[in-house]
């Protein structure tokens, strides 16, 4: 079986070595190169040619997110970060380097002493095997127009009370250009999961606060919703919406996620019913396709992110296969569509959140 070819950025010479060990223990994986900086890693990109890259963020010269920009719009490749940091200048570079196109942050594995070195090793090799089979794009501008789906029923109009957003691999740009485009004037509450690393949510929280034009809220205990916030759950605890409030729980992983994207959107459909819109953005799995079916069953209107637009056409492919989905848009399409749904006629200026090639 031929195996998957690794690249890895990192500076550090005994954590490079480190990461070395790691993943050619795994059968799956190969080591192609391991290099000490972003300039290095570019300059030989296109010879090794590897099919997943883990990359550093703190990197002496171009840093993580940088070098991430960079490989997206020359050779696009599948790239996985590792940071051991959560601090504040490290976790903006990290999501900065999310929304210029890597697919997810990890944690990077400690000593072999650590109580935690079995799993994060683990999840490392299984994260970099598994984004391997992205198939990445050239970043550029957006085009301006994107081909549409077909819908699946005729759309409606209703006094809606509540939205509710699932994301997972490749959301976090996703979500800053859905969010933008809604526009600060957008006043239902949001409820939102998105897969994310424990360790990095409130850098995550923090950073898309400052990208999109809401508050975004972790979500520790019972809250009453307020309009134009984003509720997001707290770290390894779902997330339900009750009518006019939003609580978290350590119930039983569901989809192997928790948060899961079905939990909060059957707690939509239970709480608001045809009041409720519901949103499945990129992921890889089936994560909130059950639940987008029962919030449709229930009067809600439901809206997958169309293959042409999404990073991985995974969980809203499911939704769709399912019968869960009123309508699957590419992402420029679907504010305007939410906007136009909740009678909102204000035009709203897209700001231009991709990073230029």
């Amino acid at each position: 079986m031929k195996r998957i070819r690794v690249l890895i950025v990192e500076d550090s010479k005994v954590i490079r070595e480190f990461l070395e060990y790691i993943v050619e223990q795994d059968p799956r994986l190969e080591v192609v190169s391991a290099v000490g900086s972003a300039e290095e890693a570019l300059r030989i990109l296109t010879r090794v040619s590897p099919d997943v890259i883990s990359m550093d963020i703190r990197l002496p010269g171009i840093n993580g997110f940088e070098a991430t920009r960079r490989i997206m719009s020359e050779k696009p490749t599948p790239i996985v970060v590792v940071s051991a940091s959560v601090e504040c200048e490290d976790l903006q570079i990290t999501m900065n380097a999310l929304q210029a196109g890597a697919l997810t942050v990890l944690e990077k594995p400690v000593g072999t002493t650590s109580a935690d070195y079995e799993a994060l090793s683990q999840r490392l090799c299984t994260q970099l095997a598994i984004m391997n089979q992205v198939k990445v794009v050239r970043r550029h501008t957006p085009a301006m127009s994107t081909p549409r789906a077909e819908r699946c029923v005729a759309p409606h109009r209703a006094d809606y009370r509540m939205l509710g957003i699932v994301s997972s691999t490749g959301g976090p740009n996703a979500l800053v250009q859905l969010l933008g485009c809604l526009g600060p004037d957008f006043r239902l509450p949001i409820a939102l999961v998105q897969h994310i690393t424990s360790s990095f949510l409130e850098g995550f929280a923090s950073w898309l606060e400052s990208a999109c034009p809401f508050s975004v809220v972790i979500v520790q205990e019972r809250m009453r919703l307020q309009p134009g916030k984003v509720y997001l759950a707290n770290r390894d605890r779902h997330l339900r919406v009750l009518r006019g409030y939003v609580q978290v729980d350590g119930g039983d992983p569901v989809c192997a996620q928790r948060p899961s994207g079905t939990v909060l959107f059957e707690s939509v459909a239970d709480g608001y019913g045809r009041q409720a819109m519901g949103v499945l953005l990129t992921g890889m799995g089936e994560d909130g396709a059950q639940g987008l079916l029962r919030l449709r069953n229930q009067g809600g209107y439901t809206i997958a992110e169309h293959e042409s637009t999404a990073v991985v056409y995974g969980m809203p492919a499911e939704a769709v296969r399912l019968g869960g989905v009123c309508e699957s848009l590419p992402l420029p399409e679907i504010a305007p569509r939410i906007l136009d749904l909740t009678f909102s006629k204000k035009e709203v200026a897209c700001p231009n959140w991709l990073p230029q090639s």
